[in-house]
């Protein structure tokens, strides 16, 4: 039996187990979304802006470990996914993003809806592909799906011309993917693994590192038995928050920029670094000439060999699978403690006094008297509310690490936020994705004035669909992280941070059919967070809180500086 392009499209995503694309209709795609109307396997999401689209179904493959799927039309329909694609290619989340064209004929002539989406996303992209030919596009969608959520995840775009998808062809999905080109590696060297195995039992100072890599690899479970059976302490970085939990007691806090005084001051001093899917991001390690004063050894495991020294130099690489490497190296060091070998227990105990001395700072202590709403406190509250079990989708700012620091994420694939590219607009379509996804879970976009008004227009996506997620909006009227840096390093000198004429958003969630509250004062931030919960647990609420202008984030690493060199609040500066 023949099959039209876009027919193949429909049933390459069904056989892929799809079950929510998100997307935009327009003239190249107009095929498509014709056999879309004709099915009922899978459920499509139109959303207000493609941006919003891609934010949606990135949200979607971080919540599940399933690859996300968008749909887009030609020119300012793929223009528009850009950023969302670049947010997920960052973040190394598996993404499929089809995308209209002009038909073949017409591609190079300035037709009308005509970009280059091959060459503009070449750069933000695992990989991409424009398919000429009805005959391969079952192939290529299949490719594309293998090669998002193999090796190092990350999104790929396939182009189709309008008249490809109205072409027709014989129908067969291929059953497996070989690739001559592509082929990650799996399985770590296990001669690597026994070197840092000796590392590990002889290290007086050591020290666990963990990034996003752990939760894209579904590894926490190993991580947790790695921990436990070490004893040592363990820090996740932003992208790695729920990978350990965070109220266990060898958990030391998130490290970096914005991180605690113990991580950083032991993320420098110890004499053992083992880190597992993290890349030494500039806002974890700070300055990397400060990083390698204090002489210690550092054991790399991560899937992409080329983040393997790339800004650190690592004395021991192991590239590979990070759930199949940490189980390996459980089982190697189990196999060396069965033989007699030992961990230095002494200088290990003396290695969490220390670290317990540096507890004792309380780095994240706040105005906890303050007539004013606290963030902090809004947050700590809002753990409380929901047990600590909810979804957290944030956008990009001070907001963003107040709800990293004050959130205990104790699960992994409970804290969804744009971390390498920094991306505003993320919160409000993240959220809408996760529910989706999980549609009896607590889901909470916790965001500020400024970000949340980038995708504002998906409060109507929500209301179409009934997608009743809560909205945390820490506002304080300014570009607060854009204010804080103004303030410490620019001579506060305010320049262009101040949100004037703002929307009243509880009018603004009531017009678009959802419930909006007004919270002024902190006796109210419990009940407020309650009802929301309770008495309106299948609406949306927005929920404004109205907090304090002057509040920062603490403690802060400035560019340039080492980790060690925090400021631990206003009175440092």
């Amino acid at each position: 039996m023949e099959l039209s392009g876009a027919e193949i499209v429909v049933r390459c995503l069904q056989e892929e187990g799809v079950e929510h694309v998100f997307g935009y209709p327009g003239g190249a795609v107009l095929f498509i979304y014709d056999e879309i109307f004709k099915q009922d396997k899978f459920k499509h999401i139109l959303v207000r802006h493609e941006q919003a689209a891609v934010h949606a179904a990135d949200a979607y493959s971080r919540s599940t470990n399933k690859v996300g799927v968008a749909l887009v039309t030609s020119g300012p329909g793929v223009t528009n996914a850009v950023t969302g694609i670049a947010t997920a290619y960052m973040d190394s989340v598996p993404l499929v993003v089809i995308s209209g064209q002009v038909p073949t004929h017409a591609i190079g002539e300035d037709a009308f809806q005509e970009c280059d989406a091959v060459g503009i996303t070449r750069p933000c992209v695992k990989h991409n592909f424009l398919v000429k030919d009805v005959k391969d596009v079952a192939a290529t969608i299949r490719k594309a799906f293998h090669i998002a959520a193999s090796g190092r995840p990350g999104p790929v775009l396939v182009d189709i011309p309008k008249d490809v998808t109205r072409n027709k062809c014989r129908y067969e999905y291929p059953k497996t993917v070989s690739m001559r080109s592509y082929n990650p590696v799996v399985k770590g060297h296990q001669g690597q693994l026994k070197k840092a195995v000796q590392l590990i039992l002889n290290a007086e100072r050591p020290m666990i590192y963990t990034g996003g890599g752990v939760i894209l690899a579904d590894a926490s479970d190993e991580l947790r038995r790695l921990v436990d059976l070490l004893g040592f302490p363990c820090t996740n970085t932003l992208m790695g928050l729920g990978a350990f939990p965070a109220t266990d007691p060898k958990f030391v806090g998130m490290p970096g920029m914005h991180g605690t005084y113990e991580a950083n001051m032991a993320m420098q001093n110890c004499d053992l670094l083992v880190a597992i899917g993290a890349r030494f991001d500039d806002r974890v390690i700070g300055n990397p000439k400060h990083f390698a004063q204090n002489p210690h050894k550092i054991v790399h495991i991560d899937i992409d060999p080329s983040s393997i020294s790339k800004r650190v130099k690592v004395d021991v690489p192991v590239v590979g699978d990070v759930r199949q490497c940490v189980s390996d190296l459980i089982e190697q060091i189990e196999a060396a403690l069965a033989a007699g070998q030992n961990t230095n227990a002494r200088a290990l105990q003396a290695w969490w006094n220390q670290i317990g001395e540096w507890r004792k700072r309380d780095c994240l202590k706040y105005d906890r008297a303050s007539e004013l709403i606290k963030p902090q406190y809004v947050v700590e509250k809002l753990w409380e509310v929901t047990r600590g079990d909810a979804f957290i989708t944030s956008d990009v700012g001070q907001h963003q690490m107040w709800a990293a620091q004050f959130y205990k994420f104790d699960k992994p694939r409970r804290w969804i936020n744009s971390g390498g590219l920094g991306t505003m607009g993320v919160g409000l379509p993240y959220a809408m994705g996760v529910k989706l996804a999980h549609p009896d879970a607590q889901v909470v976009c916790i965001t500020g004035e400024a970000s949340v008004q980038m995708c504002i227009q998906e409060l109507s996506t929500c209301r179409q669909y009934n997608i009743p997620v809560k909205i945390v909006n820490l506002n304080n009227r300014y570009l607060g992280m854009v204010r804080q840096w103004q303030q410490i390093e620019y001579g506060s000198r305010y320049s262009e941070s101040y949100m004037d004429a703002l929307p009243d958003f509880v009018a603004l969630a009531e017009a678009y059919g959802h419930v909006g509250m007004r919270i002024e004062r902190p006796a109210d931030v419990e009940p407020a967070l309650r009802e929301a919960f309770e008495a309106h647990a299948d609406r949306l609420v927005f929920l404004d809180f109205i907090t304090d202008q002057t509040e920062n984030v603490w403690p802060m690493v400035q560019g340039g500086k080492g980790l060690t060199e925090m400021l631990l609040g206003a009175e440092d500066l």
